[in-house]
């Protein structure tokens, strides 16, 4: 049996997509910090579809645990799918600089440290695959989340030169653009109904993507456009907007 790794398993994507593993016949092993609410979701994975399933506590932020960890799994995943991050708090992280640290440790460093294990053994294994979950915002800085969107678009640039590496060990790294989502991590914010995601349509996006070979992809897949034009606006005029 082929295994997924879900690292960031408490976000609300990773239910989801777990279940869509597990349907196709995976075994899941499910990680983060919240180790009870990630037994009862083994614990579903396996009634519901017959799977191995097992949870462990990770935290994307303890670097140097990061080996250990990977080394302790029963079995070596065949895949990885990266959801960990947390949005951080603009505002705060401009007064203190702790709150950059662990805004780029959740969404960044953390990340790098645990995929580089992971792609080293992968790459003397020439086979499986690496989704890291990155966002449209690390395509262009707005003052209201430079900081989480400055995180984001170096993990994006880091995929892909994993990837290129990568590419003839036959291990396949595929970027995930997700725009809003409505999850957890924006409660309380006003998003555009229309352009806004549910979890269990980014997973399927993941899922679908990941199947299919893909490299990069957005979810939904108009975001591509949305961020095309946004892109086209010269700096003097993002300058003067109002933008949140």
């Amino acid at each position: 049996m082929n295994y997924v790794l879900l690292i960031g398993a408490g976000s609300d994507i990773a239910r989801p997509l777990a279940f869509l593993y597990a349907k196709a016949g995976y075994g899941i092993y499910l990680a983060s910090r919240n180790y009870d609410r990630l037994v009862r979701d083994a614990s579903d994975i396996t009634i519901r579809y017959g799977v191995d399933a097992k949870a462990f506590v990770f935290d994307v932020t303890e670097t140097s645990k990061h080996k250990q960890f990977y080394e302790s799994l029963p079995n070596r995943p065949h895949g990885v799918v990266c959801l960990a991050g947390i949005l951080g708090d603009q505002k705060k992280a401009e007064r203190e600089f702790s709150e950059v640290e662990n805004v780029i440790a959740a969404n960044y460093s953390g990340l790098v440290s645990i995929i580089h294990i992971i792609a080293a053994d992968l790459e003397q294994r020439q086979e499986g695959f690496i989704v890291g979950v990155s966002s449209v915002a690390g395509e262009k800085g707005r003052k209201s989340n430079y900081i989480y969107a400055s995180a984001k678009a170096g993990f994006t640039t880091f995929l892909s030169g994993l990837r290129n590496r990568l590419f003839t060990s036959h291990v396949q790294v595929l970027t995930v653009h997700p725009g809003f989502i409505r999850t957890k991590m924006i409660d309380g914010r006003e998003t555009p109904g229309i352009i806004t995601s549910s979890p269990e349509e980014v997973a399927r996006d993941i899922f679908t993507g990941q199947q299919s070979g893909k490299d990069f992809i957005y979810s939904k897949w108009f975001w591509r456009f949305i961020m095309l034009a946004f892109k086209m606006i010269p700096e003097p005029v993002i300058k003067k907007m109002d933008m949140k």
